[in-house]
């Protein structure tokens, strides 16, 4: 798992740019995953990482539609 892309977009600050570091870190995200059939399925280690990055994007993906729906909101996060 490619964790510096799934750390960019947990800490990005610009509400413009969550959604794309979002769908990059979870693109590599699933390229990992496709290629575990071919080690074994990963480690526990890996398995667990993978499972906890893909749900914190979706928390934070959830964040950003909230945020979206709020009129005329700033470009920072509230964390």
């Amino acid at each position: 798992m490619k964790k510096n892309l799934y750390q960019g977009a947990i800490l990005e600050t610009d509400w413009s740019r969550i959604e794309g570091r979002i769908q990059v870190a979870e693109s590599a995200i699933r390229a990992r995953l496709h290629e575990f059939p071919l080690n074994h399925g990963g480690t526990p280690e890996e398995n667990e990482d993978t499972k906890d990055a893909l749900t914190g994007l979706t928390v934070l993906r959830h964040e950003v539609a909230e945020h979206a729906k709020k009129p005329q909101n700033s470009k920072k996060p509230q964390r």
